[in-house]
């Protein structure tokens, strides 16, 4: 077998297409709102009184894990995919997730 002396660095990278570009872009933005949303539903205490923020402790741990994972999801948000291979996974997993996120987002609300 012939060995050649192309390194991966060396081969031009892909162009990647506007619709490809738009469409995994936009199916990102939509499922991590989503995400959000679910996440700050569910994020919220049992019952709201006066006195709420000093009743239980699950209250607070629910709080401080949803303002975590809202801010994770914050960050994750601004940063995309840098690869044409990225590109294609966000629209595959795009098109499933963000149907089954907002069924969430519904059954939880």
């Amino acid at each position: 077998m012939a060995e050649s002396n192309l390194d991966k660095a060396d081969l031009p990278s892909p162009e990647i297409a506007p619709l490809l570009r738009l469409a995994a872009t936009w199916l990102r933005i939509i499922f991590m709102l989503l995400l959000g949303a679910v996440t700050l539903r569910v994020a919220l205490p049992e019952r709201e009184t006066v006195f709420s923020a000093y009743v239980p402790w699950e209250n607070f741990v629910r709080r401080a894990l949803g303002l975590a994972v809202c801010m994770w999801l914050a960050m994750r948000l601004f940063k995309g995919p840098e690869t044409i291979r990225g590109y294609w996974v966000w629209l595959y997993v795009g098109l499933f997730a963000v149907p089954f996120a907002l069924i969430c987002l519904i059954a939880v609300w």
